[in-house]
């Protein structure tokens, strides 16, 4: 592959956001969940600032799961949560056409939980012919092993790990310029705290 293939284009990317509920979150022991969620909300506020598109789901919501983070949906008020009931979000036809209809080939997902409901529709995304970039510092597994071994299974599958700093610096380069004034913003909010 050329160098000029191996760096994103924001207007070639499509995010998908899976499961970023409480009840999921409280099972992550792979990362502190605090950074998780910071990670997951400076992703979002990337995608933001690059207008790439989000599909964000969420499962078993009124159940036990909750709503999206609160901190998330105010990253992204135009997002509606696609409620799905399949534990993979590529097996239910309005998140899927959702990514499908984006007509981007190339797919950035973060989610919890990083074994199943990360993993699952990574690999399938992959099996239809997209280019899939897990951010692994914006997923939360279970625990520390299960979640390096769900990285180490994807990345066999042909994914490509990424974090979402790397994300918005390296892969957005081309970007910048016209961008900057919104990556300066995200990075005050996740290295100083303050936007």
């Amino acid at each position: 592959m050329s160098a000029a293939n191996v760096l994103l284009k924001p207007q070639e990317c499509t995010m998908l956001l899976v499961d970023f509920q409480a009840g999921l979150g409280f099972g992550v022991e792979s990362i502190p969940r605090q950074l998780v969620v910071n990670n997951a909300v400076g992703l979002a506020r990337t995608a933001v600032a690059f207008k790439v598109p989000v599909i964000a789901s969420t499962s078993a919501s009124r159940v036990y799961s909750g709503p999206l983070l609160p901190a998330l949906q105010e990253a992204l008020p135009a997002v509606k949560p696609i409620e799905r009931r399949s534990m993979n979000v590529w097996e239910d036809d309005t998140a899927r056409n959702a990514v499908v209809a984006t007509n981007r080939r190339r797919l950035i997902v973060a989610g919890f939980l990083r074994e199943a409901c990360v993993s699952f529709p990574a690999l399938s995304a992959q099996k239809d012919g997209f280019e899939v970039f897990v951010v692994g510092d914006a997923c939360g597994g279970l625990t520390p092993q299960s979640h390096e071994l769900a990285l180490r299974r994807l990345e066999q599958a042909g994914a490509r790990l990424t974090s979402w700093t790397a994300l918005k610096i390296a892969c957005f380069v081309r970007s910048l310029p016209q961008h900057l004034h919104g990556i300066h913003d995200i990075l005050l909010l996740v290295v100083v705290g303050v936007a």
